[in-house]
């Protein structure tokens, strides 16, 4: 049986302190980690909402003189300069080159949809060697308009 009033070697005083401080700096660096990672999917996902307005709006840009009859129903035609205005007037609306959104290229490949591209950069919301300070961040939606 082991002498309950007997103390641990000189050598080992200390250690669990060492351990709490490291364990301590791991999980600080953690919740910085999945904090960073949080706050740049929330951005994504807002550009990516900018984005599907933006495409929204400007595949509805078109009026009714750009409606034909194609193969026995109504196709809307849209311009590639149409397209990029829409997007460009939703956009300001929304204030986003306050915010550092760009907008990349707003499009119609094929007259009857529109898809928009928007870059913005994300800054993290707290700098460390961990987690970079800027990334780039670049999405693109469609939309199509269907007259009926």
């Amino acid at each position: 049986m082991t002498d309950p009033t007997r103390r641990l070697p000189d050598d080992e005083t200390g250690s669990t302190l060492l351990l709490a401080i490291l364990y301590g700096a791991l999980a600080l660096a953690l919740v910085l980690v999945v904090a960073s990672a949080t706050s740049l999917y929330l951005e994504r996902k807002r550009l990516l909402t900018m984005a599907d307005g933006a495409a929204l709006a400007a595949a509805e840009s078109w009026g009714l003189g750009d409606v034909r009859l194609e193969g026995g129903g109504l196709v809307v035609g849209l311009d590639d300069a149409a397209v990029r205005d829409a997007a460009e007037a939703y956009l300001g609306d929304l204030g986003a080159a306050d915010d550092g959104v760009v907008l990349v290229g707003a499009r119609s490949t094929d007259g009857r949809s529109a898809t928009v591209t928007l870059r913005t950069h994300w800054h993290a919301p707290i700098s460390t060697e961990f987690v970079p300070v800027l990334v780039p961040i670049e999405v693109t939606a469609d939309a199509r308009s269907v007259f009926h």
